[in-house]
């Protein structure tokens, strides 16, 4: 059977070690259960190669590799990993596993695939059947160039490891996993990535109809015919003039795509690392400000500083063609850059420079190297970018320096690496007071701040604010200001339109500023634009995949449409980028998923891990246990909210949506009446809280949405 796309032999390959075949059959009862999931999840039928006998008849004389090429072109591999899978020598690993990867990232669709979302899925679709030594994990995730993501078929008891089986009891797994749900969610994954793969499909071109228009009416001589013949002719030549004999002028473009992978720090002191940050953050945004290229964000590739990955494989991962490298050596005044363009998909260098300046001359290194860039990626410079380029925010290089340092810690993104940004900003405006970009880092850094909760919200938007008018007053086309003004006019002043205004300022300004699209989509989705929302936040999450922030508004995005199983990814990602951040965001949305599903077990569960990663208290696991078994789900809501109402400062946002979830709407509206004389931050999410839909209706909570000024945008699109 061959594939649903053309010139692959299959849709899937099943590669599995006999051993873990040979006992119980699971992986024949795996692939049988699989085919019947597929059979009601596709419209077509979906081909899958699986052959019982794992050598596929062949002999020692044979050549392996070759003779399995062909059954292995498949659009999908999924290893059965288990204990025995993860073996070099083993026939599944180097014939099947290594043979597809090699395959699969030469072909028309590569390695991975974006999916409609924006996250971006692997064609190895592993699923494991045990847990794996760190030694087995790493040997995979070597080759996949990747973390080794899959769908468990583990069953797990106190002492027990082993493949999960249809006749397992869920209640008695460690991990709650059933089998059916294991097998649809493989069905599910297969559908969006062939789904994926559907859509990149080239088109074939055709040629317009209106070219070879027919005659109308009886052709009455010969001479009419051998006009019509000669003007044919003449059309055929002109098209194939155009679109066959002009290779140089008719090449596709150039996929613009490019990430700045870190500088290495060849100096002596360690304390220059922000030096050879800050000279990749410059380049960044210069080449930001282009707007045919699309540039991978600073927070996703520092995951390579001092990787061990090829070019070729952070290409994979970063979805890139193109990787800029380099290093950078300061000594005194002096300072030498080197860097080198290189096209992720072959390992060519396309261009390298290496730069020996006085420090002075670091402004227009940093320019020449965005703009050779370009250049190389056939990207067109309009003069206004040009002009943005080549624009110094300050000819101070102490200020500079200063600046950098700031950049640098405020990147940390933690209570005491943004209270040395500002410090370090405000030394570089002290040296230079008219450095626009220093005073809208000052500002960004006081608004996380107070959006967090670090500093009190009025102070730090006071002097975010100040800041901000500062920086936009010396340089109106700043869009790192245009950004932070944005959230202050959304978050603290309630001016959603001004604040749709500035953020789409910023976007112009610069079109692969990140900070800029994150902002967006939060706005959007308090106005419950709900897919304009999504289009902001998957632009944000393909220039900067690895930043945890975007994956958590991202599922907040989803979990105000109601789409559970992709909230739910969403943590799952987020869980692997940042633990513990992740690890509390999924333990509490599962919690609240659980229980409007009524799948209590399961609630119970995500509670319990939830509280051990909110109070690191395992006594609170036990009571929520007792309270269960004495009270059911909502006897746990309840005392949630009388642990709410027992802290020194309750909030009274969370006591709102909690009391809304169990359905005690007066207590509920209350409670957000009280946040409403004081609002944080996030009240302006209530509009579009699906927690509180069943508030909606309620002329109080009208009264609260109309005081902010959010009539117009209380229905969804």
């Amino acid at each position: 059977m061959s594939s649903i796309i053309e010139g692959y032999n299959y849709d899937i390959f099943i590669s599995y070690r006999q051993k873990d075949n040979k006992h119980d059959g699971w992986v024949t009862e795996f692939v049988d259960n699989l085919k019947g999931e597929l059979e009601s999840t596709f419209k077509e039928e979906i081909s899958v190669y699986f052959d019982i006998n794992p050598h596929d008849g062949l002999l020692e004389s044979h050549d392996v590799n070759e003779s399995l090429k062909e059954k292995i072109k498949c659009l999908i591999f999924i290893p059965i990993i288990s204990h025995t899978y993860c073996d070099p020598k083993a026939f599944a690993w180097e014939h099947e596993f290594m043979t597809f990867v090699e395959q699969a990232t030469k072909d028309q669709f590569g390695l991975k695939v974006k999916l409609p979302n924006g996250n971006v899925a692997s064609r190895v679709l592993p699923v494991r059947i045990h847990d794996l030594d760190n030694a087995d994990i790493k040997l995979c995730e070597s080759v996949l160039g990747s973390v080794l993501r899959g769908i468990e078929f583990i069953y797990k008891e106190p002492g027990v490891n082993k493949p999960l089986t249809a006749d397992d009891d869920e209640k008695k797994n460690l991990n709650n996993t059933k089998y059916r749900i294991q097998i649809n969610k493989v069905a599910t994954a297969i559908k969006d990535i062939i789904t994926a793969i559907g859509q990149h499909i080239p088109q074939k071109e055709e040629i317009p109809k209106e070219v070879f228009k027919p005659e109308s009416g009886y052709q009455k001589s010969n001479k009419n015919t051998i006009i019509l013949a000669s003007v044919t002719i003449m059309a055929l030549i002109i098209l194939v003039y155009f679109f066959v004999a002009r290779p140089a002028n008719s090449s596709k473009p150039v996929d613009k795509s490019v990430a700045v992978l870190p500088f290495t720090n060849l100096s002596n002191d360690p304390e220059q690392e922000y030096f050879s940050d800050g000279i990749v953050e410059a380049i960044l945004d210069h080449l930001f400000k282009i707007g045919e290229l699309k540039v991978t964000s600073g927070t996703s590739t520092k995951r390579y500083k001092k990787t061990e990955l090829s070019v070729k494989e952070i290409g994979r991962e970063l979805a890139v063609s193109y990787i800029l490298e380099g290093s950078v050596q300061k000594i005194g005044n002096n300072v030498r850059i080197t860097a080198q363009l290189i096209d992720a998909r072959t390992d060519i260098h396309l261009w390298s420079e290496k730069y020996d300046r006085n420090i002075s001359d670091i402004f227009s290194i940093q320019s020449e190297v965005a703009q050779t860039v370009a250049r190389e990626l056939k990207a067109t410079l309009t003069s206004k970018e040009k002009g943005q380029i080549e624009k110094n925010q300050t000819n101070n290089v102490e200020a500079y320096n200063l600046y950098l340092q700031g950049r640098f810690f405020w990147d940390t993104r933690t209570i005491n690496g943004l209270n040395r940004s500002i410090d370090y900003f405000e030394k570089a405006i002290a040296t230079d007071p008219d450095y626009a970009l220093a005073y809208a880092g000052l500002a960004d850094s006081y608004f996380i701040q107070a959006y967090w909760g670090w500093i009190p919200w009025n102070e730090g938007v006071s002097k975010s604010q100040k800041a901000v008018l500062r920086a936009l007053d010396i340089d109106k086309n700043l869009a790192e200001a245009h950004t932070v003004l944005g959230a202050l006019l959304n978050y603290k002043e309630w001016r959603w339109e001004d604040a749709r205004k500035e953020l789409q300022r910023a976007i112009e300004l610069n079109p692969n500023f990140v900070t800029a699209h994150h902002y967006y989509s939060e706005l959007l989705d308090i106005l419950r634009q709900n897919d304009e929302a999504r289009k902001q936040i998957n632009l944000a999450l393909q220039l900067d995949p690895f930043l945890p922030v975007l994956h958590a508004v991202s599922s907040g995005i989803f979990y105000s449409e109601g789409k559970v199983k992709e909230v739910l990814n969403e943590c799952t990602v987020l869980q692997e980028l940042d633990p513990e951040y992740g690890n509390r965001s999924l333990y509490w949305k599962e919690f609240k998923i659980y229980c409007k599903q009524k799948e209590d077990l399961k609630a119970l569960v995500a509670l319990q891990k939830y509280l051990y990663m909110d109070t690191l208290k395992v006594t609170d696991s036990n009571i929520v246990k007792d309270v269960y078994d004495r009270s059911g789900i909502n006897g746990l809501w309840n005392w949630l909210i009388e642990s709410g109402l027992k802290k020194p400062n309750p909030d009274p946002l969370v006591l709102a949506i909690d009391y809304a979830i169990i359905g005690k709407k007066e207590e509920a509206l209350d409670w957000l009446e009280k946040a409403n004389k004081n609002p944080p931050p996030g009240f302006a999410n209530i509009n579009n809280m699906r927690d509180l839909d069943n508030l909606r209706s309620e002329p109080r909570f009208q009264a609260i949405i109309k005081k902010m000024g959010l009539s117009e945008y209380s229905k969804k699109e």
